[in-house]
């Protein structure tokens, strides 16, 4: 098929989904299924279309499927225990009110410097809730502040992958990688804060419903250290689990050996998911069904449109798009913009920011001295503008989007207009710095 046609029925199939979930509310995956399907047969060889719709599916279930059951039960049982209004009691006490937004973005970006975005999110969406119900400040904001601030590192610093490719494919530093990415995250992650405050007022967004456990007496209410324990526990161990891998690779350590298994994020959730349970007053086989149950329907519609995000996007991926449209780009011989824009490009088109940063660095490292680049500044600014241009924009072929919006609990037309544009405002503000900051240390 014509080079030319191909991208123009992406753009097309993106736009559809996102007129189809707004503007008529056809349900998510149903959208996601007919134009993945459309897309497929449209630009795919015959033998092709149902592997990667099926690949597309069942690889992102499998990548997170775990952990949206696992964190799904852990977010049940902390509303039904009282343990989200405990931690959201403690926190609003530290913070006030006014500042509770605040307090769940600083927490997102702590949080996501060893740990996936995804992984985050989940565990933290029910806290940002009760803490939205509690200050009344609007749900999608406060949402957005942490899924923001989770992913403005995911996608900038090691260990998570995309980074660490690039690092190793563009021979940086990794130390220096980690500063430098940990530095420039903060003013996209407060850019896309102030931004994401503004549209949620102008959109007139409301704070989230108070949960169950908003009707348990305060003295009955769990010991913040115990409410906080089910979350801080995995977060822990799959923190330490990254920085030993970081600090030895070869994973011989006696350390390495003891965080191997629990640092895992399924195993470290399920440990979480266990001290959760000690909150339960009546520990009987039949209220802990009960919570398993629910948390079981809860995360079964989410784990179906996330894997459809995931079948959008490896879809996308298929038809060789970002490809197409990232060799384009990098014959504009344009400096830091030029890995910018391939990498914007290419997560914009098919929605992983991991597959966006590698393939930008795979077509950008042989390019450096061209671009001149190739110092050892121009090629950590070259990766940090890779990781830059891998924030914009998360929506629909994302599951991360998915993830936001369903734990979240907000309408796709509310996630695009407030958690989509963030996305899009904190990747180029992050840019904006690496420009700026290119110019100082010349």
């Amino acid at each position: 098929m014509n080079n030319i046609v191909i991208p123009i029925l992406v753009i097309i199939s993106i736009f559809t989904i996102i007129i189809l979930t707004s503007r008529f509310r056809l349900h998510a995956f149903v959208a996601l299924f007919i134009v993945s399907l459309f897309l497929a047969f449209t630009t795919l060889p015959p033998h092709e279309v149902m592997t990667a719709v099926k690949e597309g599916f069942g690889s992102t279930m499998g990548s997170i499927g775990f952990l949206i059951i696992l964190g799904a039960m852990i977010g049940i049982i902390l509303d039904k225990t009282g343990g989200t209004l405990s931690i959201a009691n403690y926190i609003l006490g530290k913070t006030g009110k006014r500042r509770s937004a605040e307090a769940m973005g600083i927490t997102g970006y702590i949080t996501g410097l060893p740990i996936f975005c995804d992984s985050g999110f989940i565990i933290l969406s029910g806290l940002a809730k009760s803490l939205s119900a509690k200050s009344m400040v609007p749900a999608p904001f406060i949402t957005t502040a942490l899924a923001c601030s989770l992913y403005s590192v995911h996608c900038l610093i090691p260990p998570h992958p995309g980074a660490l490719a690039a690092a190793g494919m563009m021979n940086v530093n990794i130390g220096y990688l980690i500063m430098a990415g940990a530095f420039l995250a903060i003013p996209g992650v407060v850019a896309a804060f102030f931004w994401s405050r503004w549209i949620s007022r102008k959109l007139n967004t409301a704070p989230a419903n108070p949960s169950p456990d908003e009707r348990i007496p305060r003295q009955e209410l769990p010991p913040v250290f115990f409410a906080f324990l089910p979350v801080a526990a995995p977060l822990l161990l799959i923190t330490v689990k990254s920085l030993i891998t970081i600090a030895d690779k070869s994973g011989g350590s006696i350390a390495a050996q003891i965080f191997l298994f629990p640092g895992e994020p399924v195993i470290a959730l399920s440990i979480g998911v266990l001290l959760a349970l000690f909150l339960v007053r009546e520990k009987s086989v039949r209220t802990m069904n009960e919570l398993f149950s629910e948390a079981v329907v809860k995360a079964g519609p989410i784990l179906i449109i996330t894997a459809a995000g995931g079948m959008f996007g490896l879809v996308i991926r298929s038809t060789g798009t970002g490809e197409l449209l990232g060799k384009m780009l990098a014959d504009t011989g344009a400096g830091l913009i030029v890995p910018f824009l391939i990498a914007a490009v290419m997560k914009t088109a098919q929605g992983s920011s991991t597959v966006a940063i590698i393939t930008a660095a795979a077509f950008i490292a042989p390019m450096l001295p061209v671009l001149n680049l190739e110092s050892e500044t121009g090629r950590l600014l070259a990766t940090l503008s890779m990781g830059a241009g891998s924030m914009f924009v998360s929506h629909a072929n994302d599951s991360y989007f998915w993830v936001v919006s369903n734990f979240g609990e907000l309408e796709t037309n509310t996630s695009l207009k407030v958690y989509s544009t963030s996305t899009m405002i904190m990747g180029t503000v992050v840019f904006a710095c690496i420009l700026i900051l290119s110019l100082l240390i010349k």
